[in-house]
């Protein structure tokens, strides 16, 4: 129970309403850890999602106390939503347009290659299909961000809390190891910088690891690299609306009387409040003092999110689960950078 954009998951049995008091417990918990997750990163430069993940994971046991129910539910659901909003202040439609409509359509289809190997593997391995696409969209789009997006459209109803940390925690090891590995390997098959920033923006899973990547090979790479990774996110969107028109329509084709996906009221407000600030950045570009601040607040509220997860998680479900369960993420991982790799050399 993870990440619930729709409010479907629930740690307890919904309750009464509760008083603004009944939210501090939980609140002030992942508050707390979000804080030591930004301490280690800042001293020792340890990715802050990692940090919370494991963290999250190594204090799950107080999910028992019910007193943190509200605060935990409140950080995995609102605040993730805000979160993913905000992330409309670090972009505009303009940088879609500035990387140029061939590199747009190589990623496009890397995009939808990375998805669709996530899946395939899920498969062949004997795993819901649904698990891949978590996977693969997690990979192909923004890492962490985006699999807390997806799981809350895909539900513990259809993907349990033990897979989604399985990839939360094998994207956010596979976006480190890419940031620390991507810039030297292009250095060796002597990519140019605009070669190297579109491997690294176009395979790197995190944000900010894909723009440090780019950043540590040169100024210039850094620069496409930015451009590359913001596109991506740019798609974040879109690709959240095609999810959901599959999971419909898988749940359309089952005969036995499950509950059907379905978008409530209309496309959910975080995806329209998202596409409207990055619209509206587009068109007015928002002061750099408030994208800065929308920027590190999204960063926090997403952090919280994530912590969210963690200390709900069943961890006697999460280590019940072999070597094969990571295998999507690193099949989808791995054809990212495959893919962005000959991409690099044609476009």
């Amino acid at each position: 129970m993870a990440a619930d954009l729709f409010g479907e998951l629930q740690l307890t049995e919904p309750a009464k309403k509760k008083g603004l008091g009944a939210y501090v417990p939980g609140l002030l918990l992942v508050l707390v850890t979000a804080f030591a997750a930004l301490w280690l990163n800042n001293q020792y430069g340890a990715p802050a999602i990692l940090m919370g993940l494991l963290m999250g994971l190594a204090l799950n046991f107080v999910n028992k106390d019910e007193r943190l129910a509200v605060g935990l539910n409140f950080s995995s659901q609102t605040l993730l939503r805000w979160g993913i909003v905000l992330i409309g202040t670090q972009i505009t439609f303009g940088q879609v347009v500035e990387l140029g409509f061939t590199p747009f359509i190589a990623l496009i289809g890397i995009m939808a290659s990375v998805i669709l190997i996530g899946s395939l593997t899920a498969k062949t391995l004997g795993q819901d299909f649904r698990f891949g696409l978590l996977a693969g969209g997690a990979t192909a789009i923004c890492g962490a961000s985006a699999a807390l997006a997806i799981w809350g459209l895909i539900g513990e109803r259809r993907i349990n809390q033990s897979q989604f940390t399985i990839v939360l925690l094998g994207i956010t090891l596979a976006s480190a190891f890419a940031m620390t590995f991507y810039p030297p390997i292009a250095s060796l098959l002597g990519l140019d910088d605009a070669q190297a920033g579109f491997l690294i923006g176009a395979s790197i899973h995190d944000v900010a690891q894909a723009i440090g990547g780019g950043f540590s090979f040169s100024e210039e790479a850094g620069e496409v690299a930015t451009i590359v990774k913001l596109s991506r996110v740019t798609l974040l969107a879109p690709v959240l609306i095609i999810i959901a028109l599959v999971l419909k329509k898988d749940d359309d084709a089952k005969e036995n009387g499950a509950q059907k996906f379905s978008f409530k009221n209309g496309i959910p407000w975080f995806v329209i409040g998202f596409l409207l600030i990055a619209g509206y950045n587009s068109y007015q570009p928002i002061s750099p003092e408030i994208a800065q601040l929308g920027g590190k607040l999204a960063k926090m509220l997403l952090l919280m999110a994530v912590i969210a997860a963690a200390l709900k998680s069943n961890m006697s479900g999460l280590l019940s689960h072999g070597w094969r369960s990571f295998a999507p993420v690193v099949a989808a991982t791995a054809i990212s950078f495959i893919l962005a790799l000959s991409a690099a050399y044609l476009v």
